[in-house]
């Protein structure tokens, strides 16, 4: 499939993943803030376990591949968030910050945004509440495309709220 194509294809993707009720923080026709709060009942290194092991929780709908096994994270300064398959590989992000089991900051401009001449910083903090753990996670993307990033900063926000869901779900005991 072309690159074109495959471009398109993700972006109707992420169009149609947008959870009602999503929320952009901030946004400009330059850049977008997206952030998502989840608490779980479970204790931050269990969070952290999980969250360096994307191909147990990102929606295999919003890769490449269409399948989330074929992603990996590598836990360290320059370490890769990738994805690698029969047809062909893509680095989505950048590990750019690690404190284990507290925070994971990675640099990636993700999906259809990864064309344009963007920066995005994906930041998972894990915060203990009680006997569970705070999920915060905050998406900020800047720079220039060739279209408004406010007309697709809902859909961002609505594919990144479907992972952190998916990672709360997971460590909460879903599958």
């Amino acid at each position: 499939m072309r690159q074109g194509a495959c471009g398109a294809l993700a972006l109707l993707a992420l169009t149609q993943a947008m959870p009602a009720g999503a929320e952009v923080k901030q946004s400009s026709d330059s850049g977008f803030t997206v952030s998502h709060v989840q608490t779980v009942a479970v204790n931050p290194d269990k969070v952290w376990a999980a969250l360096i092991a994307p191909a147990r929780w990102w929606s295999p709908a919003h890769s490449w591949s269409g399948n989330a096994a074929n992603l990996t994270l590598d836990p360290k300064v320059g370490g890769c968030f990738c994805e690698r398959w029969a047809g062909g590989e893509t680095e989505h992000a950048r590990v750019i910050q690690i404190v284990r089991s507290k925070l994971l900051r990675l640099r990636g401009a993700l999906g259809p945004l990864q064309s344009e001449a963007l920066t995005g910083t994906l930041t998972f903090a894990l915060t203990p509440e009680g006997t569970g753990t705070k999920i915060s996670v905050d998406y900020v993307v800047g720079g220039y495309a060739r279209f408004a990033l406010k007309d697709i900063a809902p859909a961002v926000d609505g594919v990144i709220g479907e992972q952190v869901g998916r990672l709360a779900k997971l460590v909460a005991g879903g599958s």
